[in-house]
């Protein structure tokens, strides 16, 4: 397993450039490269598509194996994005019976992004942080978990359907195929499971200070999970999608 983990990928700081025109965060080893080649957007299935539950998901799959060479091995990945900010929130604590521990708010609205995406069965997870979620931002994301996918593996992506996980806009690296995800069904995405976990652990109940101490926290908590592959495969797997 673990001769299929990437290494620590999470961003460490945001490059401050306009976002109008080039964005370049930076991963903690180097610069993500900018260049992509281009591709047709294509979004497996639709809105009217049967649960993923109940066998969608299962011709979703079939649909994807066919496009590709015979024996290509196939990565099954869940992806979304997470605010952290300043207004922070609340999760349970341990605390010594009989106290009231404190409970800091804050006011102020600075925040950032963290992009996100775990293959459960591999137990390795790609992730960016950045400062907004559009169609530029996202297309990073994609380009971040192409490089995190096996060697002439092919990587089925199950994402809900915000507007910048599906517009023609995105450049999609050749070995990803998008799956969207059934609408108001966030329970069908683990990733909204991994987004609790760090915030149980590592992201709530904090004061930051400033937009880098956000950034700078988000860096910990996700190379954290990353370096918990058992941790991704217990929350992530699902019967549904990985026993096929």
């Amino acid at each position: 397993m673990a001769d299929h983990r990437s290494g620590t990928i999470a961003l460490g700081r945001i490059w401050r450039v306009s976002f109008k025109a080039n964005i370049e965060p930076r991963t903690t080893s180097a610069w993500l490269p900018q260049t992509f080649r281009a591709a047709q957007t294509s979004c497996s299935g639709s809105r009217g598509d049967r649960g993923l539950q109940k066998g969608g998901f299962a011709a979703e799959l079939d649909k994807v194996r066919a496009s590709l060479p015979r024996g290509t091995p196939v990565e099954i990945w869940f992806a979304d994005e997470a605010r952290i900010g300043q207004k922070n929130k609340i999760t349970r604590r341990w605390a010594k019976r009989g106290t009231r521990p404190s409970a800091p708010q804050d006011q102020r609205t600075k925040s950032a992004y963290i992009f996100g995406a775990i293959c459960p069965q591999e137990g390795k997870a790609a992730g960016l942080i950045l400062p907004f979620c559009n169609t530029d931002t996202m297309n990073l994301h994609l380009a971040e978990i192409s490089l995190a996918v096996a060697p002439g593996a092919h990587a089925v992506l199950l994402m809900d359907q915000a507007g910048w996980h599906l517009t023609p806009k995105l450049v999609l690296p050749p070995n990803i195929s998008i799956v969207p995800i059934p609408s108001k069904s966030p329970e069908l995405n683990p990733q909204e499971n991994i987004w609790q976990y760090m915030r149980d652990n590592w992201l709530s109940n904090r004061v930051f200070g400033s937009y880098e101490e956000i950034v700078d926290h988000c860096t910990y908590a996700w190379n954290q999970l990353v370096d918990r592959p058992w941790k991704i495969m217990s929350i992530g797997l699902r019967d549904w999608a990985h026993g096929l």
